[in-house]
């Protein structure tokens, strides 16, 4: 019999994480014959009472594991350090607030065993979900498919089932500071495939995705998979120095065409402001590479574990 792992990373989901856990339960028990199935839970520090709650589903069930990390590292390494501690033959990540659909793991396992090594998930919003969500999602797709390399697909999500050998290379070889799973994955290449769903609502509680951390999750992507920004930072300081020097020209035929004119504050004005704004771009731009680099060359452990529940091979734990 095959096995398979859920990783499901939480974050302050006391009021739907039971009823998410009924659900992935029942769905599990349907493909019994097929899979061998546990359920790992990952939570990224949370300040409710998620964790008692997966105690008590732990201590009924011991086909779930819980993994308690120290802090709050992120949902990118919430499914980290899931991956870390699996040895599966299939890997299933999903979120846990029933916004991805349990009934759906049958159909990705059944398109999984037609020999794919990665079965992601393409998601069609409802129509809970807000416009400004869909605008900003649809608008990070299209700038990072012009400016990189790594084609990624309109509405990709962390919903996906992946083959031992890619959980296997996130174990031994991937191992960036700041990772951007759907690039990543899309980056390996191996034998993949799309399947759409329709997102659900969330059955309790609120995105922990602010507007902040959507950003923040944007600029990793895109720093991730291209260097084009900076060759932008460079051609816009040539474009920029180019107008400089012919609206200087432009302004000393002027003072002798025109000599009433006022000595040209205005035009000082104009250019200082262009110029330190160009200027301040290209230095952002430059430091978030900069601080990219630095957060690999620190090395810290992309993760801290606090507390295992259930798991016991420890020749696993990577930290």
């Amino acid at each position: 019999m095959k096995t398979l792992t859920v990783i499901c990373p939480v974050y302050n989901e006391e009021g739907v994480i039971s009823s998410f856990y009924a659900e992935l339960h029942r769905v599990l028990t349907t493909i019994a014959s097929r899979y061998s199935s546990k359920v790992l839970f990952v939570v990224d520090r949370s300040t409710d009472r998620t964790m008692d709650v997966l105690r008590d589903i732990a201590r009924q069930d011991h086909s779930v594991q819980v993994l308690a990390l120290s802090s709050r590292f992120g949902h990118q390494m919430s499914l980290l350090a899931g991956i870390d501690h699996c040895s599966s033959d299939a890997v299933i990540m999903m979120d846990s607030d029933l916004q991805h659909p349990p009934a759906l793991i049958p159909e990705l396992l059944d398109t999984f065993e037609k020999g794919y090594d990665i079965v992601f998930t393409i998601r069609n919003d409802g129509p809970g979900t807000g416009f400004f969500k869909r605008v900003t999602s649809r608008g990070f797709y299209k700038v990072v498919n012009r400016i990189s390399q790594v084609p990624i697909n309109q509405g990709t999500s962390d919903f996906r089932v992946i083959s031992r050998r890619v959980a296997e290379l996130f174990q031994t070889r991937i191992r960036e500071r700041n990772q951007f799973l759907r690039g990543l994955f899309s980056w390996i290449g191996f034998k993949s495939v799309g399947v759409p769903f329709q997102a659900r609502e969330r059955a309790g509680g609120m995105s922990k995705y602010t507007v902040g951390r959507m950003m923040q999750f944007g600029v990793h992507g895109i720093i991730s998979f291209s260097k084009r920004p900076l060759h932008a930072a460079i051609i816009l300081g040539f474009l920029v120095a180019g107008f400089g020097f012919l609206l200087a020209i432009f302004t000393f035929i002027d003072y002798f065409l025109k000599s009433s004119l006022p000595s040209g504050w205005t035009t000082l004005v104009i250019l200082i402001s262009m110029f330190s704004g160009v200027q301040l771009i290209s230095l952002g731009i430059i430091g978030e590479y900069i601080g990219a680099i630095f957060d690999e060359v620190k090395q810290r452990p992309q993760y801290i574990i606090e507390e295992r529940i259930n798991i016991e091979d420890e020749k696993l734990h990577r930290v």
